[in-house]
């Protein structure tokens, strides 16, 4: 990732997760990471994965949590990925087909998990970024949280809450850029992922177009490394082209 300055932290929350393990295992190839911090509920705090990695825990659900995670962060951070998300089984949570399925516990889980979590994770990191030179904060979004491109409807809690995302990506590009013009904050497509949040729904989804978490973090990776000031506040799929709001 030539486009990063040597040093820093690379930090990846939701490492456990499909992609989150597999960008971490990308960024451990990239010299210009000395470290990479995976941090996950799964995780256990200063455990080493491997040369580089070092896995820390939290839980996006419990601002205590990301408070404590990010007091144990000594050196700036320059890459942060925040790869979390819910669209399935967790407290029995499905996608809606119909508005008559809507509830409001699940609509609420949504939020909490993919709008709310990554919302304080920014209140609590974003300040530990580096001052000077291309800083990047990412976000996991899905191109089904475009207000603009939604044709088929339903899925209500997932596609708002990841339009809900977006806007708060938006805004902190707005709000950072006045005091850390260098820094980018962007939301990013994925594909589609053959990962247990996908699973359920890969049945139509052509051989080519289902992704393996190692290819996705790659491409995810590349777009990141392209991305300048201008392109803080959008969402970009794999493939770099931009998602309309």
């Amino acid at each position: 990732m030539n486009s990063f300055a040597p040093g820093g932290f690379a930090v990846v929350v939701g490492a456990s997760g499909g992609i989150g393990a597999a960008l971490v295992a990308a960024l451990a190839d990239e010299p210009a990471f000395p470290t990479v911090l995976a941090l996950s509920r799964g995780f256990s705090d200063d455990r080493e994965t491997g040369q580089k990695a070092r896995c820390g825990y939290i839980d996006v659900t419990n601002e205590d949590s990301i408070a404590a995670a990010a007091r144990r962060i000594a050196s700036p951070i320059r890459l942060l990925i925040v790869a979390t998300g819910v669209l399935h089984g967790h407290k029995n949570l499905q996608p809606e087909k119909t508005f008559r399925a809507l509830d409001g516990a699940a609509l609420l889980e949504n939020f909490r998990v993919n709008t709310v979590g990554p919302a304080l994770v920014a209140k609590h990191f974003l300040p530990l970024l580096a001052s000077r030179g291309k800083t990047v904060f990412a976000a996991l979004s899905a191109r089904v949280g475009s207000i603009g491109d939604n044709r088929a409807g339903g899925w209500h809690g997932y596609r708002a809450s990841k339009a809900a995302l977006n806007m708060i990506i938006k805004n902190l590009a707005i709000e950072m850029a006045r005091k850390y013009p260098e820094m980018i904050c962007v939301g990013l497509h994925p594909g589609t992922v053959d990962t247990g949040l996908s699973r359920p729904f890969q049945r139509g989804v052509p051989t080519e177009k289902l992704f393996a978490p190692a290819y996705s973090a790659a491409r995810l990776l590349a777009v990141i490394d392209g991305l300048s000031v201008p392109d803080s506040g959008g969402v970009f799929a794999w493939n770099g082209t931009r998602i309309p709001p």
